[in-house]
C-alpha cells in the first residue's frame, strides 16, 4: 500500500531522498479517487522499487497548490526533484504502470 503524506515537509524530504517519486493526489470524498485507489495501491505493492505516495488535497492544500492540482485524481511522477509527468483522471493498471516506469 502507498504511504500517505501529511505535510509539505514530509513530501519534500522524501523527494530529496529518492530519485523518483510517484504521487497520487486525492480526496476522501472523491468517487473517482476511491475507484482509482486500489489500482495505485496494487502498483505500489507490485513495484517495490517505486516510491509511491498519496496526498490528500484537503489535508495538504499547500502541496496541492505547489503542484498546480486543479482536478483529482491527479498522478504526478517526480524525477530528480522535478515534475516529469502529470496525468489528470483515472488510469487502469497497465496505463499507470506505463506512466510510472
Amino acid at each position: 500500500m502507498a504511504r500517505i503524506i501529511h505535510s509539505a515537509e514530509e513530501l519534500d524530504a522524501l523527494i530529496k531522498e529518492n530519485d523518483t517519486v510517484l504521487i497520487d493526489f486525492f480526496a476522501t470524498w472523491c468517487g473517482p479517487c476511491k475507484a482509482f485507489a486500489p489500482t495505485f495501491d496494487e502498483l505500489a505493492q507490485e513495484h517495490s522499487e517505486l516510491v509511491c505516495v498519496k496526498v490528500d488535497v484537503d489535508e495538504c492544500r499547500d502541496v496541492a497548490k505547489k503542484y498546480g492540482i486543479m482536478s483529482i485524481p491527479t498522478v504526478i511522477l517526480v524525477k530528480n526533484g522535478d515534475t516529469a509527468k502529470k496525468n489528470v483522471g483515472t488510469l487502469d493498471y497497465e496505463e499507470l504502470e506505463e506512466f510510472a516506469l
